[in-house]
């Protein structure tokens, strides 16, 4: 599905009616959601500046749940939104009460994985008749951890990601973008003014191939180091994705759980490493998973699209909330890991902790390159 393809919505959305607030709110099935949301707060991303958050605070926008509405609740300054809103820009004189075509308010976010952009929702939940009038997202790839002052510098290079496009009220705005670059930070911007609950920026995480070289040995399944889930049998309770996320579980549906099953199968995902690796040991969480956890499991690999799986942990017994490791015989080389477990349940993370085969560091630092890194 291409950007002209995706839904629009444009327009108020009906006063708040009572009941459930989300009942008339307008969305899409977007053809990039099931990628990795690298303005997630648990890699590391957050929104580090805006030139106004006067009704509604800027990190809003990062919150993992979707935004709540409480119809009866007001502060000093007016309704308390679930989301970054701003005040009503003004013009210059009474002669002149309106903003100019030029006046926006913007907010700076700092990814939490670097990586190629390839879908965005701005998503203005609960603002019916206070959203902004059009929306537009730039994009640029800046080294280490510069301030504010650093990314708003003049001689920074801003790549536009979405033009400015009209927007909907209580509407999830969806925005196919094609830029086959590398980006670290954002610049969200809001014609004139208004507010936006959510904000998700879906792609594809690109790591530094300096930074995993200096590490040496690290968690190679890892998104915040480049792996991701290819596929999985079942995303019917929480995303296979999660299994992959930084840190330990702190909750059932952190993890990834699986419908019950009542046939003789059994689920599994399917990963793909940063790059070409050599894996020495592994690490099956089941943490919080207590009654649902997967009995058994099993790990194989393959090394490249179209080679042969081989199996490198045998099916073994796993205990409910508890942190199995496993240290493999010898390096394994590998691009591709799949984990089966029997017959359905769950797990919290894997981990498969080695290091990128020379093969594996050149192809990662070559793709860096090729992306503006």
């Amino acid at each position: 599905m291409t950007d002209a393809e995706i839904p629009r919505f444009t327009g108020d959305a009906l006063p708040y009616a009572g009941g459930d607030p989300y009942a008339d709110h307008r969305t899409a099935d977007f053809p990039f959601t099931h990628l990795v949301d690298l303005a997630d707060r648990r890699l590391g991303a957050g929104v580090i500046a805006a030139n106004d958050e006067f009704f509604a605070e800027r990190e809003n926008l990062l919150k993992p749940e979707p935004a709540v509405f409480d119809p009866e609740h007001f502060g000093h300054k007016g309704k308390i939104m679930d989301g970054w809103e701003t005040r009503r820009r003004r013009g210059v004189s009474a002669a002149e009460p309106h903003p100019t075509p030029d006046d926006h308010d913007w907010a700076l976010v700092r990814l939490g994985a670097p990586g190629v952009i390839r879908g965005i929702v701005l998503d203005t939940a609960h603002f019916r008749g206070n959203y902004p009038q059009a929306v537009s997202v730039e994009g640029a790839s800046l080294p280490g951890s510069p301030s504010p002052d650093d990314i708003l510098a003049p001689d920074v290079k801003w790549t536009t990601l979405v033009p400015r496009t009209p927007v909907g009220g209580h509407a999830a705005n969806g925005f196919a973008v094609d830029a086959e670059q590398r980006f670290t930070h954002l610049r969200i911007n809001q014609h004139p003014d208004g507010g936006i609950a959510r904000l998700r920026v879906y792609g594809e995480v690109a790591p530094d191939p300096a930074w995993l070289a200096a590490l040496g040995t690290f968690d190679l399944a890892a998104l915040e180091n480049g792996g991701q889930v290819e596929d999985a049998s079942d995303r019917f309770y929480s995303p296979a994705t999660n299994t992959i996320q930084p840190g330990r579980s702190r909750k059932m549906d952190d993890g990834w759980e699986t419908r019950r099953r009542r046939d003789r199968g059994n689920d599994w995902i399917r990963y793909r490493l940063a790059a070409q690796s050599e894996i020495r040991a592994v690490e099956i969480d089941t943490a919080y998973l207590k009654g649902n956890s997967a009995g058994w499991a099993s790990l194989s690999v393959r090394d490249g699209e179209d080679g042969d799986w081989s199996e490198i942990l045998p099916r073994t017994r796993l205990q409910p909330d508890t942190n199995h490791r496993f240290v493999l015989d010898g390096p394994v080389r590998a691009t591709h890991v799949r984990i089966d477990i029997f017959p359905d349940g769950g797990i919290s993370r894997l981990r498969l902790y080695g290091s990128l085969t020379e093969d594996g560091a050149d192809a990662l630092a070559a793709r860096h390159r090729e992306l503006g890194g």
